[in-house]
């Protein structure tokens, strides 16, 4: 794919904005992008990271503000006791030190995940359409079998058994779909 912009280079970065539902998509070289880096997020010569966005994302979140303001007391700024990275470097790098910063901010870290994740603070992925009937079905079965795990400890045998039943369908629909794709 060539560069929209200098129609020279091949485009390396490729951007797509959705405005009230219309779908824009820009390819642009590395040069162009740079070039354009009021309107790409890019500054100066150096490209745009991930590590940036996370960065702008931590930075924006007001409930990590509010546990750095103190007035009363000087209040002691968290650090990783394994590479001494503080709370601080890590809203400003985007990126943690070592896996021992996963423990030391782990107070931290669940309004900097609901952001990421769009309110959640898991992350679940995208299924691909291919084959995302069967694991839909596998899921639901997963679902169903603690279900019906509960209602086993809780003696409750009839609810149980259409459960058991729920189960065996959707079982028979997930062999069946996998054989399709197989052929």
């Amino acid at each position: 794919m060539i560069c929209q912009e200098c129609n020279q280079r091949p485009a390396a970065l490729h951007f797509t904005k959705i405005t009230n539902g219309e779908k824009t998509e820009v390819n642009l070289c590395e040069k162009c992008a740079q070039e354009k880096g009021d309107m790409f997020m890019f500054t100066g010569g150096s490209g745009f990271s991930f590590n940036n966005l996370l960065a702008g994302l931590l930075n924006i979140d007001p409930t990590i503000k509010k546990t750095n303001q103190s007035t009363f007391h000087q209040e002691e700024i968290l650090q990783c006791p394994n590479c001494s990275l503080t709370f601080p470097q890590f809203v400003k790098v985007g990126r943690f030190g070592c896996a021992h910063c996963y423990e030391a901010f782990k107070e931290q870290l669940p309004p900097v995940l609901r952001r990421l994740h769009s309110g959640n603070l898991t992350y679940n992925g995208k299924i691909p359409k291919r084959i995302g009937g069967s694991i839909h079905l596998k899921k639901q079965i997963e679902g169903l079998k603690n279900e019906l795990r509960e209602l086993i400890l809780q003696e409750e045998f009839e609810k149980a058994a259409q459960i058991r039943d729920e189960i065996r369908t959707l079982e028979k629909k997930v062999t069946g779909s996998s054989n399709k794709g197989g052929e």
